[in-house]
């Protein structure tokens, strides 16, 4: 069967971009013990690899080729669904605790709680949305051509506070918050600068990039969660809750939808795009404000050159500088114009024995003619014969 999808193989390319693009912030977020954002991107990562490889694997069919893989990635899709959010809600409760002077000079245990606190509303609460999803699933799972395997769900009430209306509230909490940070920063604009700098391992750029990213999260993952539950409730009828047996009868089935048939319905085009290339954009969204960031330059140079040295390819090093500095023991030396002192450099053996039988020579000479001057002559002296002395410092690449 021939794909119908006239934009193929534009997601699974750009949500393989995202996955690289998106991991490359990683490790410098990582060891600024920002938990939040890290999870962020893991599981934005997690979401479009799925995503890729189901679009790539039923590109043109609604096979049951992977049973087993359909049953992890249809959980991953709900879990991804709230994992967003709530790294979001992550970012900005940290913002939040920022704005408000609530980490003053956090220790080693602070962050350590802190960091618990978000793998448990970050982690756990998406891990938890995978288990109570099995309560609302009326079968097994379903396979879209040209989308791969999605999660189904029992339209009845209470799939709405186990499963559907997730996103949404947890949408709303950071929303809170984030308004919150925005009125703590205008109360606190002036010293805010030197607080965040004092108080957190952030710049004050890297501050105002996270609450961007968190706000620009937050105004697309709550009308988008709104506009989903208004989709299921317009697009199929609710259905009376008459128990865990009769919501699971047959529960083993798998609906298989070719794209001829699910793109008929123009709620379900929208719903299906939108869970795809929702995750697309975070990723680049993710880049744009952390990936291009000077600290973000830095990184991919010390990387590129590292690997350009596993062939052969050493980073350019700086010129070198003669390092010379005056010996603590000047030996004056006597000339008809008085010129300034030597020293004995000490750069090298050679030198060393050269200027060494030099001076020696010209004391001699000197005490057959003249009465050696006095030392004092010569201490204010701060220059060697080459030049100033000074050392050589190292050079940005």
């Amino acid at each position: 069967m021939t794909a119908s999808d006239p934009t193929y193989p534009a997601f699974p390319v750009l949500a393989l971009i995202g996955v690289v693009v998106v991991l490359m912030p990683l490790p410098w977020q990582f060891q600024a013990w920002n938990s939040g954002t890290c999870l962020y991107i893991i599981w934005t990562a997690l979401g479009l690899l799925n995503l890729a490889i189901n679009s790539i694997v039923w590109r043109s069919s609604a096979i049951n080729y992977a049973p087993i893989w359909c049953d992890i990635s249809s959980r991953l899709i709900v879990g991804v669904a709230v994992a967003i959010p709530a790294a979001s809600l992550c970012i900005n409760r940290r913002l939040y605790k920022i704005a408000t002077l609530s980490t003053t000079h956090p220790t080693k245990a602070h962050r350590q709680r802190a960091v618990m606190v978000d793998l448990a509303i970050a982690l756990g609460i998406p891990i938890l949305q995978m288990v109570l999803q099995f309560v609302v699933e009326g079968h097994r799972f379903n396979i879209f051509e040209e989308i791969g395997c999605y999660p189904y769900t029992f339209n009845t009430w209470l799939a709405y506070p186990l499963s559907n209306l997730w996103p949404l509230v947890i949408g709303l909490i950071s929303a809170v918050y984030c308004v919150l940070t925005l009125c703590a920063f205008m109360k606190r604009r002036a010293q805010f600068s030197d607080v965040v700098k004092s108080r957190t391992s952030l710049s004050i750029n890297r501050y105002f990039r996270l609450m961007a990213l968190a706000t620009m999260e937050l105004l697309c993952t709550t009308p988008i969660s709104a506009y989903g539950i208004y989709i299921n409730i317009a697009d199929n009828p609710l259905e009376p809750w008459k128990g865990f047996a009769d919501a699971h009868f047959n529960y083993s089935r798998v609906g298989l939808y070719p794209s001829v048939i699910w793109r008929l319905n123009s709620l379900t085009i929208v719903s299906t795009e939108l869970t795809r290339w929702s995750l697309v954009l975070c990723a680049f969204s993710f880049f744009a404000f952390f990936g291009l960031a000077g600290e973000a330059r830095k990184n991919y140079r010390k990387a590129f050159w590292a690997i350009a040295k596993l062939f052969g390819f050493p980073p350019p090093s700086s010129a070198s500088v003669i390092n010379v500095r005056p010996s603590p023991h000047a030996i004056p030396m006597k000339n008809p114009v008085r010129l300034l002192p030597a020293y004995s450099a000490t750069t090298s053996n050679s030198s060393t024995k050269f200027f060494s039988v030099l001076s020696t020579l010209d004391i001699h000479a000197e005490k057959q003619s003249h009465a050696v001057q006095d030392f004092n002559d010569f201490i204010g002296t701060p220059t060697s014969i080459f030049g100033p002395a000074h050392k050589a410092g190292p050079h940005a690449i």
